[in-house]
């Protein structure tokens, strides 16, 4: 059962057939974009090279977790999808449903769809549990891709934590998540109000307001919803857009019953610009 998303402020229809010959060319691919760019954060969120540092800043990070650090920044910077594979134990699992062969798969999929991108991450935490370390990370990644004759720019920055035992992640879970994606020479400035997590049953509102004034400006725009598993990462899906006079995207979801993870879009599109955003909402509660 996904968040039901409904109008706030019923907009106004300024055309039941919208022109949209003057605005950028607006696929059915902008699902995929988007939920491709969380895959990437979540992905590289672990294969990356971060800066190591100590939850005690007298105190260096354990050695188990620099060599497995050092050993990822080698393959993922070589592309060498098996040497990266063989990092994660064969028990892997994650909060978003994935196993070591998806991740493989996914990982394959989303080095292609993006040759290059460039990454900052730090390692914020760390702790011994049992056997294991857990290690709190912050990503960001940054990069660009084609879709036919129009270049996109992706911004992503994820919070996740992975434990690790015998110098192999085994388990991950990503705590919170943003992504953006733009293009043309003036995309609009998207705020987005949305909460980190809710409880079950919850009311929360999803907010998208273009921050520029609008002046003679025809918007158009549309709010997705997706629940977070394997194989939704990278199925597309046709976006319907409409007519916005109101400045954003105004809507009131209501969390499902169950603790799924989702992912919130909202595309806005101008014509000389597009912008989506993409953040994860967490369900929490008994």
């Amino acid at each position: 059962m996904h968040p039901r998303l409904s109008d706030r402020f019923a907009p106004t229809v300024i055309s039941s057939t919208p022109q949209v010959g003057s605005f950028p060319k607006a696929t059915n691919c902008w699902r995929v974009w988007a939920f491709t760019v969380g895959l990437a954060a979540s992905l590289l969120s672990n294969v990356m090279p971060l800066t190591a540092q100590a939850q005690n800043p007298a105190t260096s990070a354990p050695s188990q977790l620099t060599t497995l650090l050092t050993q990822m920044d080698a393959a993922t910077n070589a592309r060498n999808l098996n040497t990266v594979v063989d990092l994660y134990g064969s028990n892997f699992s994650s909060t978003d449903g994935l196993n070591r062969q998806s991740l493989q798969q996914s990982l394959s999929s989303l080095w292609k769809r993006y040759p290059k991108l460039s990454y900052q991450t730090e390692l914020k935490s760390w702790k011994n549990e049992g056997n294991g370390i857990v290690a709190n990370t912050i990503t960001r990644i940054t990069g660009t891709f084609q879709e036919g004759d129009r270049e996109y720019n992706l911004d992503s920055t994820l919070e996740s934590r992975q434990r690790i035992e015998n110098q192999k992640v085994v388990r991950q879970e990503i705590v919170n998540e943003r992504s953006q994606i733009t293009s043309g020479v003036n995309p609009p400035t998207l705020k987005l109000n949305l909460p980190s997590q809710v409880n079950r049953g919850q009311e929360f509102s999803f907010d998208a307001i273009v921050q520029e004034p609008l002046g003679d400006d025809l918007l158009l725009g549309a709010a997705l919803e997706e629940t977070i598993k394997p194989e939704g990462y990278l199925n597309a899906t046709t976006i319907n857009l409409e007519p916005l006079n109101s400045g954003g995207i105004f809507k009131v979801g209501k969390a499902p019953a169950n603790s799924e993870q989702h992912w919130l879009s909202a595309v806005v599109v101008r014509h000389d610009g597009i912008t989506m955003v993409t953040q994860r909402l967490r369900i929490v509660g008994n």
